[in-house]
């Protein structure tokens, strides 16, 4: 059976949780207090130190479903198949605050909400991928061979991942550069510096997140095994009897 989260674990797990808390609400008042509001596009802008990080964090979740997946093919154990179905549940998360607040912003800037330019269709095809993991999770069977069936969409979906990065470059599109040598860069020092505090605030949080989706897991595994036990137990004391 699994053993219970120690105390030093759920000391970090707390310590985690009240450090995320911090970071976030920090990276609030820089969006709405320090970072200038942008000269074209004024305060729709302050949407991509959203829309930025989030991304960001659907990739953390996305390379914990692809570690967790790999690794429970190699060896099945419920802390692997935790780790692989946590990190898809993260990646539908943060996947769904991006398929947001992409729309948003691109409302401004280009003057409707959607267009099928390579990354935004390659985004969505990657949440839609994570969502039909977590489906299948959800309503199948907790037997190895469908876990490792789950195991294998959430190895193929991180291939995906890529693609999405590289879109832009290859295949050309609408969806601005904005980091790198050849994006349009951050002005002023104080949208550098609240997008780099976004970026902590959302990989801690993606982090917590995942962390706290493997402990609830881990103790459904638990709950399920005591349960197991003791209706064995029960079973065989009746036959004694």
């Amino acid at each position: 059976m699994q053993r219970a989260p120690s105390k030093t674990e759920s000391a970090i797990f707390h310590a985690l949780l009240v450090t995320t808390s911090a970071l976030i609400l920090t990276c609030i008042f820089l969006i709405s207090q320090k970072a200038p509001i942008e000269r074209t596009m004024g305060v729709v802008q302050k949407i991509f130190y959203f829309h930025v990080p989030s991304a960001y964090g659907m990739y953390i979740g996305a390379a914990a479903c692809f570690v967790g997946s790999v690794a429970y093919m190699l060896k099945p154990t419920d802390t692997r198949d935790a780790l692989a179905r946590a990190g898809a549940e993260v990646a539908v998360v943060f996947g769904a605050i991006v398929l947001t607040t992409g729309p948003l912003w691109a409302a401004k800037a280009w003057g409707f909400y959607w267009t099928w330019d390579p990354r935004l269709t390659t985004s969505m095809l990657s949440v839609m991928m994570y969502v039909a993991y977590a489906v299948l999770r959800a309503f199948s069977g907790d037997s190895v061979g469908e876990r490792k069936f789950a195991a294998a969409l959430g190895i193929i979906a991180a291939f995906n991942l890529p693609i999405i990065h590289y879109s832009v470059q290859k295949w050309s599109g609408q969806h601005p550069t904005v980091i790198g040598a050849k994006g349009g860069g951050l002005k002023d020092v104080w949208m550098t510096r609240t997008l780099l505090f976004g970026f902590l605030a959302f990989t801690c949080f993606a982090i917590l997140l995942i962390w706290g989706r493997m402990r609830l897991e881990m103790a459904r595994h638990r709950l399920a095994r005591a349960e197991e036990d003791a209706l064995d137990l029960g079973l065989d004391d009746r036959e004694s009897v």
